[in-house]
């Protein structure tokens, strides 16, 4: 992996994403109308949006670049255009890690405006670092586009795709904590959300919301969604193929 190739990617992905209005309005535009959507739910229960609002933020991001990035990397592929990347001195790091620093580009801008929304607009309280929220907010978005490039290559078509979010994102939200505090689920459930990256995303973001110091546990629970982001890139590039058989 070469910095030149990887930053040509970069470029490339974000140019075509410039041509695409509505795959922007769906990574900027929808997170914010989704919390919002949200606060309105909970108007009445503001004491239940600040416990939830937190692992929604974790939450919505992931899913969208999850989506958006497993579809645009098949689509890559199916349409001739990895192939010919490929045939290139371009190696596969250098096109994963191209993809995940662009669409990392765009997390940063999404997480930034969806927490600017959730604290400024909405009024959810933060006990925590501001900035350390966002960067989370910013890493969490980059989990799902880490696990959309890895998990296109398992698909043959976009509807194929779109398939594995219900596959990869719902048992995590169901586990994850949001719906019931993890130590209080069975031993089965609660072993299986150790393994998954949104756990710990969640668990950071609640930490935050509640703790006005910097501890220990959420610096680990951060560096443990990174290494998700790293293994996924990593196993994105083992398994990338050039072609749909």
């Amino acid at each position: 992996m070469t910095a030149s190739r990887l930053l040509a990617t970069t470029q490339r992905v974000l140019a075509q994403l410039r041509r695409d209005p509505r795959t922007v309005a769906l990574l900027l535009v929808v997170p914010l109308l989704l919390l919002w959507l949200l606060e309105l739910v909970f108007d009445q229960q503001p004491a239940t949006f600040d416990r939830i609002g937190p692992a929604l933020l974790a939450l919505f991001p992931f899913v969208v670049m999850f989506l958006v990035t497993s579809v645009s990397t098949l689509r890559e592929r199916t349409s001739g255009t990895l192939e010919r990347l490929l045939s290139m001195p371009l190696g596969k790091l250098d096109l994963l890690f191209g993809y995940g620093l662009a669409f990392g580009l765009v997390a940063v801008v999404q997480a930034a405006l969806a927490s600017a929304v959730m604290i400024g607009f909405l009024g959810l309280d933060v006990a925590g670092p501001t900035w350390l929220l966002v960067a989370v907010a910013v890493i969490d978005a980059v989990l799902g586009c880490a696990l959309g490039l890895f998990v296109s290559a398992f698909a043959r078509t976009e509807f194929q795709a779109v398939q594995f979010m219900p596959a990869i994102v719902l048992p995590q939200f169901l586990l994850c904590g949001l719906l019931v505090p993890r130590d209080e689920m069975g031993a089965v459930l609660e072993a299986l959300s150790v393994v998954l990256p949104l756990s710990y995303a969640v668990d950071a973001m609640q930490r935050l919301t509640l703790e006005p110091d910097v501890s220990g546990r959420l610096m680990l629970d951060i560096a443990i969604v990174v290494g998700f982001i790293a293994l996924s890139l990593g196993l994105g590039a083992a398994t990338l193929r050039r072609r749909t058989a």
